[in-house]
C-alpha cells in the first residue's frame, strides 16, 4: 500500500498536475525563476534544490533508522513532510508553492529511503522479489489512481482540490505500513545515533564504508548510469519526445501514458516472481537489455515519425520499468550487510537523485546547447543504459557469508 500511495503522489504531483499549475501561474514568480517566460527554470531549480538535500540526508536518516528501534518512526515524520505541503499547493502563491513543492520532495524522498529497508520484515529471502514486485505492481495501481484523480476534478473543482485528494490518498494508503508492519526486532547499535550536524561526514563514511562489501560500489554506480536513463525518460521528456518528433497529441500521449502504466504493472508481478526464480542479478541484465532494445525503437519511432512504433514502445517501456525496480530494489538488499541495510539503501537513493539531477541537464545539453535532434538525446541515455549494463557485468547476487559484526551490532 506504501508502494500505491508515493506512486500517487509521484505521477499526480511530480509529473502531471504540479508543472501544468506552474506553467499557467509562471507570472506570479519572481522573474529570476521565469527564465524565457516559462515554468521550466523555476521547476528544475526547485526540484535539483531538493535533490541535493536528499543526497545530504538520504544515508544520514537511513542510517538513523539502522541504529535502533522500529524503521516506522522515521517513515512517519517523512511522509507527513510529503504529504502536508501538497495539501496546500496551488493555495499559496506560485512562489510559495513551489517552496511547498520543494519540501514535499524532500519527504517523498527520505520516506522511500527507509521503506525499502523495511523490505526484509515483511518477506523471508525465499520471497523477498516476489514480494518487492507486488509492491512495483500495486504501486503502479496508484498512477491509474493519480491519473483518475485529475479526470474527475480537475475540471470540476479546479488545482487545489485536486492536490489535496492526493495528500488524503497518499496518507490513508500510507497508514498500513505505520502501523500494521511488524519489524523484526534488531539490537541497539553501541553510541548515540547519527547525528544531522555530521550527515556531510556520515555520507563520505558510508561510501568508504561501501568498498569493505564486494560488489555494493560497483552496483551503485550501474545503478546511477541506468537509472539516468530511466528516471529521464519518465520525469517528461517521453510526453515531449512523443508529441514533438513522433507527432501525438495530447490525448494519445494520455493513451500511451495508460499501456505504459499497465505494461508497468505486468512488469512489476512478473519480475517479482521471476527475482526468486533467476535471482535479481539476471533479470535486471534481462532488463537492461529489454531498456536498449525500447530505446532503439524510439530512435526509429522519431526519425520516422512512426506513430505506430511509439505504441510498442511504450508496452516495452512499462514492462521494462516495473521488473527494474522489482529486480534491483532486491538486489541491493541481496549485497548490502543487515548491520547498514537501511544507510546503504540511504546511498541507494542517493544515486537515483544525482541521476535525477544529471539526466535532464544532458538532454538539454544534447538539443538546446548542441542544437542536435531530440533522437540524438535519446541516443545518448541509450549509451548510458549500455554503460550501466557493462558495470553491472562483474557483480554477483550470490549469498554473502556475512560476519558477525555484519548481522548484529556491536554491543
Amino acid at each position: 500500500m506504501y508502494d500505491l500511495a508515493n506512486t500517487i503522489f509521484a505521477l499526480g504531483v511530480g509529473s502531471l498536475y504540479f508543472a501544468s499549475w506552474i506553467t499557467d501561474n509562471v507570472e506570479g514568480l519572481p522573474s529570476a525563476l521565469r527564465g524565457n517566460g516559462d515554468a521550466d527554470l523555476a521547476l528544475a531549480v526547485v526540484v535539483d534544490a531538493a535533490m541535493v538535500v536528499v543526497i545530504v540526508l538520504g544515508p544520514w536518516i537511513g542510517a538513523r533508522s539502522d541504529h535502533r528501534g522500529p524503521r516506522a518512526r522515521y517513515l512517519i515524520p517523512a511522509t507527513l513532510m510529503a504529504v502536508a505541503p501538497t495539501f496546500f499547493l496551488a493555495t499559496a502563491s506560485p512562489f510559495g508553492s513551489l517552496l511547498l513543492y520543494g519540501l514535499a520532495l524532500v519527504g517523498f524522498n527520505l520516506g522511500a529511503v527507509v521503506y525499502d529497508a523495511m523490505l526484509p520484515d515483511v518477506s523471508t529471502p525465499e520471497n523477498i522479489g516476489r514480494v518487492s514486485g507486488i509492491g512495483i505492481a500495486v504501486g503502479y495501481l496508484g498512477s491509474l489512481a493519480a491519473w483518475a484523480i485529475g479526470e474527475v476534478l480537475l475540471d470540476s473543482r479546479g488545482y487545489p482540490v485536486v492536490f489535496r485528494t492526493i495528500a488524503v490518498a497518499f496518507l490513508l494508503f500510507a497508514l498500513p505500513s505505520f502501523f500494521l508492519v511488524r519489524e523484526r526486532p534488531r539490537p541497539a547499535a553501541a553510541g548515540p545515533p547519527p547525528r544531522l550536524a555530521g550527515s556531510l561526514r556520515h555520507l563520505a563514511a558510508a561510501w568508504r564504508r561501501t568498498r569493505l562489501y564486494p560488489g555494493v560500489t560497483r552496483f551503485l554506480v550501474g545503478r546511477f548510469f541506468y537509472t539516468d536513463a530511466v528516471n529521464t525518460l519518465i520525469a517528461g521528456f517521453l510526453t515531449i519526445y512523443a508529441i514533438e518528433e513522433v507527432g501525438f497529441s495530447d490525448a494519445q500521449v494520455r493513451d500511451l501514458l495508460i499501456v505504459a502504466i499497465a505494461g508497468s504493472i505486468l512488469g512489476g508481478l512478473l519480475g517479482g516472481r521471476l527475482v526468486d526464480v533467476v535471482g535479481p542479478r539476471r533479470l535486471l541484465h534481462w532488463t537492461l537489455h529489454t531498456w536498449v532494445v525500447a530505446f532503439g525503437i524510439g530512435i526509429a519511432a522519431g526519425a520516422a515519425g512512426s506513430q505506430a512504433l511509439a505504441w510498442p514502445l511504450g508496452a516495452l517501456g512499462g514492462l521494462a520499468l516495473g521488473s527494474t525496480w522489482a529486480a534491483d530494489r532486491v538486489y541491493m538488499q541481496r549485497i548490502s550487510p543487515p548491520r547498514f541495510l537501511g544507510e546503504f539503501y540511504g546511498l541507494y537513493a542517493t544515486v537515483g537523485r544525482f541521476a535525477t539531477i544529471l539526466g535532464p541537464l544532458l538532454w538539454g545539453l544534447v538539443v538546446t546547447v548542441l542544437d542536435l535532434p531530440r533522437e540524438a538525446a535519446l541516443g545518448v541515455l541509450l549509451a548510458l543504459l549500455i554503460t550501466g549494463r557493462v558495470i553491472l557485468q562483474k557483480v554477483d547476487d550470490g549469498a554473502r557469508d556475512w560476519s558477525e559484526a555484519d548481522l548484529v551490532p556491536e554491543a
